[in-house]
């Protein structure tokens, strides 16, 4: 028998790289994969639109099934928690034993945060990261909930605040932010807010909860900062997640933002005691300041889990690695009810933190020709060096469609493309999709006046 190859983590990174090595090296080497849970491959991006109702099973939130990837000839261990690690000795210790590796591959995410207050681990709060979280989330809301607290106003909490509203719930918003998505201009972010207003989503921003209430270990309310309560039979966790770290830490390997594991552009954190690390439990760099940042993303994870099996495969075999990860814009995308939010590349505030002199405008404008039956408005914020002239950042608010003209922008910044290279970007146009004159374009043009 060759090499052993072992994945800690069976979901995005993990089985991207187990899947792609078992193409690549088997069946002479041994593809192991170690898993704590009982499912593998999911989009836990989905689980939202699943407890809305938009997706009617889990199982067509799942890419592949564990049976799949045995099928495969992977060695797919689920229910194994891996609990620590030897990287002298190449040796994974976990729940069912020690299990020896000559190459090791991290990916174990990242868990949802969960407040350090009194009460947090009472029935019915409920974070929303993998499924069986999912599932819990479902029985508590067959209890048919009279009071629903959000905790958190990042990209989870907005979700979860739409699916309150889809399912009728009596619903606030608990967060320390003076604004939802804080990631965006405060306009922008204003924007939000009134809609989840008209929503009826009760908004409690710039506070923070101190405590849960409970009563026979139930949650019955949330404390906040400004020495209120708000009453709640079910509180929603939405206050981000953190890497999984734990093994690297114990390891020794270096980490970097929120505990994220640094790797090199081959995943790789440690070549000597061969090891790798991808998905949310790794860091990125962002493309544009050479910054670490732990930007969790199912698509990142998958890119990274190829990357990382490239790297590995390349030390079995010899030669060089196939692929490298070159870093991140920082695009993001997500949606409140018909309200479409988009972001990539750099605030405002994310600038000037650099000491850079950009130039900013902010555009409102329609998603298609203005006279189309099916416009609706749609705002568009740009950013720009003021001496290079490049776009640096790219932000999109609006109605059915304008969330993705974000990854025109991402394109742009990603290309390193200057405002004129904008204004003359040959974009699709027909009056059903858009005015002469894009969002983008336009939003181009006037910041062009201001350079």
């Amino acid at each position: 028998m060759g090499s052993r190859v072992v994945m800690v983590g069976g979901d995005a990174a993990g089985m991207t790289a187990a899947s792609d090595l078992v193409k690549e090296v088997g069946p002479d080497h041994e593809i192991v994969v170690i898993e704590r849970g009982h499912h593998t491959s999911y989009s836990a991006c989905g689980l939202p639109y699943w407890v809305a109702g938009d997706v009617k099973s889990c199982d067509d939130l799942i890419a592949r099934t564990p049976a799949e990837h045995r099928e495969n000839g992977i060695d797919l261990r689920l229910g194994v928690t891996a609990t620590g690690l030897d990287a002298d000795r190449r040796v994974l210790v976990t729940t069912e034993g020690d299990v020896a590796y000559d190459y090791l591959l991290i990916a174990t995410g990242a868990e949802p945060v969960r407040p350090d207050v009194p009460g947090a681990h009472a029935e019915g709060i409920a974070p929303i990261t993998t499924i069986s979280q999912g599932e819990e989330l479902l029985r508590q809301l067959e209890r048919k909930p009279e009071k629903v607290v959000v905790a958190g106003s990042g990209f989870i909490g907005v979700e979860m605040a739409e699916v309150c509203v889809r399912l009728g719930l009596d619903t606030t918003v608990v967060s320390g932010s003076q604004y939802p998505l804080d990631q965006l201009e405060p306009a922008l972010g204003q924007r939000i807010a009134d809609e989840m207003a008209s929503q009826q989503i009760g908004l409690r921003l710039g506070t923070r909860l101190t405590g849960f209430r409970t009563e026979s270990g139930r949650v019955t309310g949330v404390e906040l900062d400004d020495h209120t309560v708000l009453d709640a039979d079910l509180v929603i966790l939405g206050l981000g997640v953190q890497p999984r770290s734990d093994l690297a830490a114990q390891a020794g390997l270096t980490l970097g933002p929120k505990g994220a594991i640094v790797v090199d552009a081959h995943q790789c954190a440690d070549r000597e005691r061969r090891i790798w690390a991808a998905g949310d439990c790794s860091a990125v760099r962002d493309r544009q300041t050479g910054k670490l940042l732990h930007v969790p993303l199912g698509d990142h994870a998958n890119k990274q889990g190829m990357v990382a099996a490239s790297g590995i495969e390349a030390q079995i075999l010899g030669g060089e690695p196939a692929w490298a990860f070159p870093g991140v814009v920082q695009t993001f995308i997500t949606r409140f009810c018909d309200l479409e939010i988009a972001r990539t590349g750099l605030s405002r505030a994310q600038a000037d933190d650099l000491g850079w002199d950009t130039v900013s405008v902010a555009i409102d404008t329609t998603t298609t020709a203005g006279y189309f039956p099916t416009a609706e408005p749609m705002t568009v914020w740009m950013l720009a060096d003021r001496d290079t002239r490049r776009v640096r950042g790219v932000q999109i608010v609006g109605g059915s469609t304008a969330g993705l003209r974000i990854d025109t922008a991402a394109t742009a910044i990603t290309a390193g493309l200057r405002v004129d290279d904008l204004i003359m970007l040959d974009l699709g146009y027909a009056p059903p999709f858009s005015a002469v004159w894009s969002p983008l374009h336009v939003a181009a043009r006037a910041l062009y006046k201001l350079l």
